[in-house]
Formats: C-alpha cells, structure tokens, sequence
C-alpha cells in the first residue's frame, strides 16, 4: 500500500469501530467482550475516546465529538458521579478516562464534567504511595510503581494542578517522575524496567533493585507518551522542572531508537530480544512509540530529525499489520491483550511470560495509540 491509501484506509477504519460500538459495547475492548460481563469505566475506551477527540481537533468532523460525548454520557452522572467507577478502589488505570473529561468541559461547559474531574482527583488525594511519594500503581499491589501507571494518572494529574490548583501538585508530578529514573533504569540500555517493588517482597522483584526482570515494549509506550502529554499541560515557569521531563523525553527516544527494527521500523514484544523464539514485533508499543514522537517533535520537546523514525514506525505497523478482512471489513493485528505483575496468574515478568499474552486483533491498546499517531501524520500534512 502507498503511503496515500494507507492514510485514506485509517480514516474508513475508525469509521467502522465508532459505527459498531458503543458505551455499552465497545468492539475493540477485546477483554470486555471475552468476560461477556457488562462495560466498565476504564482505561482501554478512554484511550480510544482520546484517538477519537484527538482526531476532532485535527479535522473539525462533528461525528468524533459527537460519537465521544454520547459515550462519556453513558457514564458521566448530573451529580458528577461515575457510573461503575469507585476512587477508593485506588487503581491508577481508572483516572486515564479522565483527561477526556477537560475537553468535553472546555467544549459544552457543563458542569457534570467539571464535577467528574473532582470526582477522579478525590481518588489520587488518598491514593496510597511508596514511602518515595510515588503512587502506588493499584490498592492491590501495595508498594508497587508501574510504567504504565504514569501514563494512566499523570497527565490527568498535571493538567488539574495546572489548571485548578495554582500548580500545588505539579511538583510532585515531577518527583515522582525522577524516582521512576532513578529506581527502573537500566544504565546499559536507557531502558526502563516495567515495575518496581519498593517493599521487595514480590515474587517477580530483584531481591536487590526491586525491578522487574525485562523491558515490555508496551510500558516503555505509555511511559513516553506519560512524558509527552505532562508537559504539553505544564507550565513553563516550572522552568527546571519542565526542562528536566523534556531532557529525560529525549535521552529516552534516543535509547529506544536504539532497538527499533531495521527492516520494518517496528519494535518486539520484550525490546532487547530480537528474534528469540516466541518474541514478536508488537502494534501497540510501536504505536505508542512513533506518536510520541510526532507528537513530541511537533510541540518542539524533541528535535525534528527523529520524526523519520516515528514515521517509519508508524508505516511500518501498518504495513505489517493493518489488513482487510474477506468481508471487506479492517482490521489491526499483533496487539498483545494485557500483561502485567503479580496477580493470581503468577505473572513473573519473565521472557516466557510476555511471550504467553494474547496476541489479539482490534483491541484498543493497539488502536487507540495508532490513531493517535494517525492524527499526528494528519497534522504534518
């Protein structure tokens, strides 16, 4: 495919998710369909509710406001309470849905909206941390810091100090940040570890650093989008705070690009193992990867030369794994389901777990961040 029909293809893809779902079912949130239990608030439909607004900003279509509206009513109450969303559950994935939240306020200026911001701020007001500050990743895995969780709150986080709370928390965004880099990166790679265990008690934690035993490409995603999306809402008189995101953002990009895949700009499952039996090149952390890095190179954060590799990345996934179905429907591939620590599935954290996901079609882990990176390739046009 050309660069032009792949482009043109997203477009009519998007399209056909938004048409075959809804609030109540969404088709790409692959693991609320298996459950066959009723939708949930959750991270996996706010990513792709933030694809969808993203994607209004940048071509003005009413249909991607609308289709994104409709679907945070469902859940959004008059009193600002959430359907199915509990704050005292402490789980950190719950907050990301959240973002959406300020830009459907800033559009319609209805309170409801505003109400919910508070309603998801209240959580992180009595969210367990490390005894460092960091929020624990979820109430259920005390001690705990995971990459993912920084994409999942922080931006909320940053944008409410921001805007609400004359910049009280936005240093403690920071900090928390900076312990990450201390603790979880690797200094022969740049990479960073998926989990820590403060307490160093878990099964899966190294008795002496506390990490976790490998590089999951899709927690090294979120944790570069986490960075590009917290200061696109900080202040700039955060003057060494905000310098200090952006030179850890670089050094970051720069230590990924090490590991992205000559051939197909892609990147594998566990990110140092090209090749072994069982790793694969992944959608979703490479989706991740190149928006970020659109993303990053067009608010000024990273130079422009490295575009190229988003770019790459990008084409690279879809040439891979972007497909039409007999039917005519899309579809995208090479999306692993889930992964994580711990947990009753005894997840280790090592190579032959990572390897054992699912890897699924559709799901909104890989979607979400694809059209995110779409938008930004709109955007260059």
């Amino acid at each position: 495919m050309t660069h032009e029909e792949i482009l043109s293809m997203l477009g009519d893809y998007v399209d056909y998710l938004i048409a075959n779902s809804s609030a109540e079912a969404p088709m790409w949130n692959i693991e609320k369909v298996r459950s066959g239990k009723p939708n949930k608030w959750n991270y996996i439909d706010g990513c792709m509710i933030t694809a969808c607004l993203s994607l209004y900003k940048t071509t003005g279509d009413e249909k991607y406001l609308k289709f994104s509206k409709d679907f945070i009513d469902f859940f959004v109450q008059e009193d600002g309470s959430i359907k199915t969303y509990d704050p005292k559950e402490y789980n950190l994935d719950n907050v990301n849905q959240g973002k959406n939240l300020f830009t459907l306020y800033d559009i319609f200026g209805d309170e409801k909206y505003r109400k919910a911001i508070d309603t998801i701020r209240s959580q992180l007001l009595t969210q367990p941390r490390t005894k460092e500050g960091n929020f624990w990743h979820k109430d259920i895995y005390p001690w705990q810091v995971w990459l993912d969780g920084t994409y999942m709150a922080q931006p909320f986080y940053m944008e409410y100090e921001t805007r609400y709370n004359k910049m009280q928390g936005c240093i403690d965004s920071y900090k928390q940040f900076m312990n990450i880099k201390k603790h979880m990166r690797d200094e022969k790679t740049g990479l960073y570890y998926h989990g820590y265990d403060e307490s160093r008690t878990m099964y899966w934690a190294d008795p002496v650093t506390g990490c976790s035993p490998n590089f999951w490409l899709r927690a090294m995603g979120w944790f570069m989008v986490a960075m590009v999306d917290v200061l696109e809402r900080m202040d700039e008189q955060l003057y060494n705070e905000y310098r200090g995101i952006m030179a850890m953002l670089k050094q970051t990009i720069e230590d990924v690009h090490q590991f992205q895949d000559e051939e197909t700009g892609m990147f594998w499952q566990v990110m140092d193992h090209p090749g072994v039996e069982g790793n694969y090149l992944e959608t979703s952390g490479t989706a991740l990867f190149a928006y970020a890095v659109l993303k990053g190179v067009r608010l000024g954060y990273l130079p422009k030369r490295m575009a190229a590799w988003a770019e790459k990345a990008f084409y690279g996934t879809c040439d891979k794994y972007l497909s039409k179905n007999p039917d005519g429907s899309l579809q995208l591939g090479g999306i692993c389901l889930v992964a994580g620590l711990g947990g009753k599935d005894h997840r280790d954290g090592s190579l032959a777990y990572y390897f054992s996901e699912p890897v699924v079609c559709n799901d909104a882990k890989g979607v979400g961040p694809l059209v995110l990176a779409y938008t930004e390739m709109i955007a260059r046009k």
